[in-house]
């Protein structure tokens, strides 16, 4: 490998970091003919595909992503290299899977000031009922609700958060009251996930709560679940930080808690990738920031 040229090096690199040969030609300002014959010069040098070729464009193979990590030191290393992209900033694109409740409602208020520092940047915010895996390669990133317990992963504890019952005024108002969890068992309409849909077992928050509670009013989307609530059809579980800013929802039991965890999943062989570091560090950071609405006090 020696004897490769740099050039090589740097059509990988523009490759990889824009996800398409066309884009990473027109990054390097060359046509796609001269940056796929420096591709196929440096898989033939290392004896690997770098590569797959997807209908989106190109995708690291496991002996591409374990190159990318070394070529992107060098890159760093190598004084007068100018950058593959005319510029210092981050490029290419990084998946985040998370769950549907915190990517909407924690992670999408911080991600438009992100996306403006890192403008070369293509961030895909898979906010779902349900989560991509990074040991699969579905995701580069995920925030998952239990630490994966196999699996080519490298994960991290991001944050605990706190789940409460909610309901509206008017619904507690014309129902029994609720001072303990044995009075949600009568003349109580409660809200809850279905529970053969449960993409996570840290989901069965009724069972939890008492092992003989089910909902009658069941969805497998926490914001569906939201708007129920809101709109006065029961009582059910959300995490504080969607319940207590809707101003139409009060707690119900207010020193019951429930505490889950974030873990922040990423895989072994890219979790030190520039790109995929920042955007990790980023979503530690929008955790911090974010402590007060994911762990907010009793009151």
């Amino acid at each position: 490998m020696q004897d490769i040229n740099w050039n090589d090096y740097q059509a990988f690199l523009a490759i990889a970091r824009n996800g398409q040969i066309a884009r990473g030609a027109r990054a390097m300002r060359v046509n796609a003919t001269t940056i796929s014959r420096h591709l196929r010069r440096l898989e033939t040098q290392i004896g690997a595909t770098l590569f797959e070729q997807t209908r989106e464009g190109q995708v690291l193979t496991p002996a591409g992503e374990a190159l990318l990590s070394a070529v992107e030191h060098m890159a760093q290393a190598v004084s007068g290299i100018e950058p593959v992209n005319g510029a210092h900033g981050l490029t290419g694109s990084v998946r985040i899977s998370v769950s549907e409740g915190f990517g909407s409602w924690i992670v999408a208020r911080h991600l438009g000031d992100f996306a403006a520092r890192h403008a070369g940047l293509t961030v895909d915010l898979v906010a779902s009922s349900g989560f991509l895996s990074p040991s699969r390669r579905e995701a580069d990133i995920a925030v998952m609700l239990s630490r994966p317990k196999a699996g080519p992963v490298v994960a991290r504890k991001l944050s605990d958060y706190a789940l409460r019952l909610y309901a509206t005024p008017a619904y507690l108002a014309v129902h029994p009251s609720v001072r303990e969890a044995a009075d949600l068992r009568r003349g109580h309409q409660l809200v809850g996930y279905i529970p053969d849909l449960l993409y996570a077992p840290e989901l069965g928050y009724l069972a939890d709560i008492d092992p003989g509670l089910t909902a009658g009013l069941r969805s497998s989307s926490i914001l569906a679940q939201h708007r129920l609530l809101a709109a006065g059809a029961g009582i059910g579980v959300l995490p504080c930080f969607i319940g207590d800013a809707d101003s139409d929802l009060v707690r119900v039991i207010p020193e019951y808690a429930i505490i889950g965890n974030f873990w922040l999943v990423t895989h072994k062989d890219t979790h030190k990738l520039r790109r995929i570091r920042t955007v990790a560090d980023w979503l530690v950071d929008v955790a911090r920031r974010e402590r007060g609405r994911l762990m907010p006090p009793a009151q």
